[in-house]
């Protein structure tokens, strides 16, 4: 059986994340579910796992769910991180650049994009749809595989303003605030759907929500605050597939 909570599993989060699961799982067992012991942390966390008929809880993002997978898994809900600006369950992108480029947005869309991937929400749908309301270009240069590592490519130089998931933001500012404070946050999109927990399209997923509102209402006051979890929203499938699909992204050949 597969159980991930891939998307916000840093390091220094890890024996956090796995008291979040461990109350799940013991949840779910009450409940007559079978579930693991601990994560899966290898390549069943995402695009492996999402689809296979083990999967019990993963979680996902809004992009690859509207454009891939709402018709192949069944929605469990949207874990609430309390982002500021966001209704419940709801989150943004941070556009970053470096902190001594003094361009604004208007000037940056010229420059180079640093992309986490194609199929990303707060990577990609959401700051090719901010700037497209914008009436401004936005010029994918390279792409880095993660969010984390594109913060580091706009540090580094390697490009020059990136997309970040608000959550993910957040927890570069708590845990590598040597990242973060050679970043600026150069504006922000507008909400959007979280990262949704799904399921087997074969589970009902009502009882895996109970297991994880309780999970989380259960969980000490200090790990809820690390992990930046405040409950599980029931967002419907009808408010992702509203999104807009953003073209796929044009790289330079290098």
């Amino acid at each position: 059986m597969i159980a991930a909570l891939g998307m916000y599993d840093r390091a220094e989060l890890r024996s956090q994340t796995d008291a979040y699961w461990g109350a799940i799982r013991d949840g779910l067992r009450t409940r007559g579910i079978a579930a693991p012991d601990t994560l899966t942390r290898d390549d069943r966390a995402y695009w492996a796992g999402w689809t296979d008929p083990d999967l019990l809880l993963s979680q996902t993002c809004g992009l690859p769910f509207r454009a891939r997978l709402h018709d192949k898994v069944a929605l469990v809900g949207t874990p609430d991180f309390a982002v500021p600006g966001c209704p419940p369950g709801h989150y943004r992108s941070m556009l970053v650049a470096r902190a001594d480029d003094p361009r604004d947005l208007t000037a940056l869309a010229e420059a180079r994009f640093a992309l986490n991937e194609d199929l990303s929400q707060s990577g990609w749908g959401a700051p090719w749809a901010h700037m497209t309301g914008l009436g401004l270009p936005i010029r994918p240069a390279l792409r880095t595989g993660g969010h984390v590592l594109s913060a580091r490519a706009v540090a580094e130089g390697a490009a020059d303003w990136a997309a970040l998931d608000a959550v993910t933001w957040a927890l570069i500012e708590s845990h590598d605030p040597a990242l973060a404070g050679r970043l600026r946050v150069v504006d922000a999109t507008a909400p959007t759907p979280g990262l949704p927990y799904i399921t087997a399209l074969t589970r009902d997923p009502e009882p895996i929500r109970a297991a994880v509102a309780e999970a989380i209402a259960a969980l000490p006051a200090e790990t809820r605050a690390a992990l930046r979890l405040q409950g599980i929203v029931a967002i419907p499938v009808a408010a992702y597939l509203a999104q807009p699909l953003p073209p796929a992204p044009e790289l330079p050949d290098h």
